[in-house]
């Protein structure tokens, strides 16, 4: 352990001190920590912006940017608010029923688009609904930010850690749909008995109100029909193509690019600069920092000590390692951003691959059928974990941002109250989900 190996531990340590602070903007610190490591020579140039192992991984930069671009494009339509209105008078005005109906239309959505940007459509319209029935709002908000990370959970695309999971690990949008969308099904189902339980009975409101969301018109809410055909014909394709990327041999976020590309052409917009303006850029940059700042731990050697540690404290038995990793990563999430959590324990599953089959690599080493519970298991407990706390997941974040702008604030200890029994719940099916799956029957 030299001074390069000190060097960047104190760098990542102060780094992620700081971005949990808050005191901080977390783009800033993942930037500053990043030129830090390439400055003082832990990582050089070349390593940080053309190495995958080292330094950015920009399939997973280019799909964030090109799904931004397709759902900026695509919001205007105002199909969002169309699917939020018809969900509503599906649930025939009755408080419970909708807020069932919301949760799986954000799950599903969440899925398909990804939560972040599902929670930032559905919100204002779930308050809209809440107010028209004149019941307190913020079950219903809680309640959509949990569903988003569920369901978040279930694809490639649905949460920012399977994105990075799956470029780290050749994992394809098919082996997120086989392996972690039937769980997140069980989940769902669990969670609409959760908040059958919790809120049920507490949700009630008078007739000539639910008579008021049936008299909504959700036509109205479609402001350009046709470029909501447009829109829904180029993300068809989109997830067409996911479905088929590894046939096709592309990658995930070259589709998404072509797609992004096609939207605007169809859009005819002369103005693209407005478009690109709605990109998530403090997100996309945040990403790129921190992919840097791992790297650097990773270069010299804090992240294979780590996995030693871990194979040591499960004496290799793959079981306990899934199940470690399971649970702490839902914790750690549950604390900090899930982002820079999984962007540090991808290489940690590498390396602890490394550590138990030296004589593979690449594709047959990481897709050993020993490691691949244990990649499941990061997924599951990273975006799980998110649901512990108010501060665990983007899109609880954002939800409490855009209610306390109406005048409802959650607490911290609001949400969690929530948030962290629905964690355990569906961490808890998760593990035996991965036993039963892959160490029972192995299926």
């Amino acid at each position: 352990m030299d001074n390069a190996f000190w060097t960047a531990t104190a760098i990542f340590i102060i780094a992620y001190a700081v971005i949990v602070s808050e005191k901080v903007h977390k783009t800033i610190v993942a930037i500053f920590a990043a030129s830090l490591m390439i400055v003082l020579k832990i990582l050089e140039q070349h390593e940080a912006f053309h190495i995958e192992e080292l330094g950015v991984d920009w399939n997973v930069i280019f799909l964030l940017i090109s799904m931004m671009v397709i759902i900026n494009l695509i919001k205007p339509s105002g199909i969002f608010e169309y699917i939020a209105i018809k969900s509503a008078k599906w649930g025939r005005g009755e408080p419970f029923r909708i807020m069932a109906i919301f949760a799986i239309v954000t799950a599903v959505l969440s899925a398909l688009l990804d939560n972040v940007t599902t929670v930032l459509l559905i919100t204002p319209v779930t308050i809209l609904i809440a107010d028209a029935l004149e019941i307190d709002s913020i079950p219903y908000l809680i309640s959509c930010a949990l569903a988003s990370n569920i369901g978040g959970t279930a694809t490639l695309i649905g949460d920012p850690p399977n994105i990075m999971i799956a470029s780290k690990a050749y994992l394809t949008f098919m082996d997120f749909i086989y392996h972690l969308t039937p769980v997140v099904i069980i989940m769902i189902f669990a969670y609409i008995l959760f908040i059958k339980i919790i809120w049920g009975k507490k949700l009630i409101t008078k007739d000539s109100l639910k008579q008021r969301i049936m008299e909504m018109d959700e036509n109205q809410a479609i402001k350009d029909p046709v470029m909501l055909w447009k829109s829904l014909f180029v993300l068809a394709l989109v997830l067409t193509g996911f479905v088929l990327h590894g046939f096709l041999h592309l990658q995930p976020a070259t589709i998404a690019l072509f797609g992004a590309g096609l939207l605007l052409i169809l859009s005819k917009t002369n103005e693209p600069h407005h478009i690109l303006a709605e990109v998530e850029w403090p997100t996309i940059f945040f990403f790129i920092g921190l992919f840097i700042i791992v790297g650097g731990v990773v270069k010299v050697g804090l992240i294979k000590w780590m996995s030693i540690q871990i194979l040591n404290l499960t004496q290799g038995n793959m079981f306990a390692t899934s199940m470690v990793i399971m649970w702490f990563s839902a914790f750690a999430s549950a604390i900090v951003d899930n982002i820079p959590y999984v962007a540090t324990m991808n290489p940690l599953v590498i390396d602890m691959a490394k550590q138990l089959w030296p004589e593979l690599s690449g594709f047959k080493l990481l897709h050993h059928p020993d490691i691949m519970p244990v990649w499941w298991s990061l997924a599951l407990g990273a975006c799980l974990g998110g649901n512990g706390s108010a501060i665990g997941a983007s899109a609880n974040v954002i939800v409490i941002g855009l209610s306390e702008k109406t005048g409802n604030k959650i607490s911290f200890i609001k949400f969690m109250a929530y948030g962290m029994p629905v964690m355990i719940i569906t961490v808890a099916i998760s593990t035996i989900y991965i036993w039963l799956r892959y160490y029972a029957l192995k299926i």
